[in-house]
């Protein structure tokens, strides 16, 4: 018999995000771009950017949640897509103004602590080798 749903579940770092039975189809945002997943899709993996997951089950049509980045895994009939934060909301302009705000904001915050931290290893590493000449 052929599958004709799949069961998705997206994970945040601490617990289940939310967790769906009868998926018919998700859209989701990579680096090239948005794709889609049907049911009979090939097993796949992908890397998830800041954006809008769309998915469709015959009880909520059609379902809208804002995610930051992660990963997606399909295999077989499960579709576990697991990021750090998510949030879900039928007001398609407020989830894509909160991805704007709270997660690409979050980007640019932890790349000011990976700027800061490179200072400080470098100036460690600069000073062990000053340390180990003398």
């Amino acid at each position: 018999m052929p599958t004709t749903s799949m069961k998705l579940r997206i994970l945040l770092p601490f617990e289940v995000f939310l967790e769906r039975d009868t998926v018919s189809r998700v859209v989701a945002e990579s680096r090239s771009g948005s794709f889609g997943i049907l049911p009979r899709r090939l097993d796949c993996v992908a890397a998830l950017e800041p954006g809008i997951l769309t998915f469709e089950t015959p009880g909520d049509g059609e379902v809208f949640v804002a995610v930051d980045e992660g990963i997606l895994v399909k295999t077989g009939s499960e579709l576990r897509v697991s990021v750090r934060n998510a949030l879900s909301g039928k007001d398609l302009r407020r989830l894509r103004e909160a991805v704007e705000q709270q997660f690409m904001t979050l980007s640019e915050q932890e790349q000011d602590v990976r700027s800061v931290m490179t200072k400080l290893e470098s100036g460690l590493i600069r000073r062990l080798a000053e340390f180990h000449h003398d």
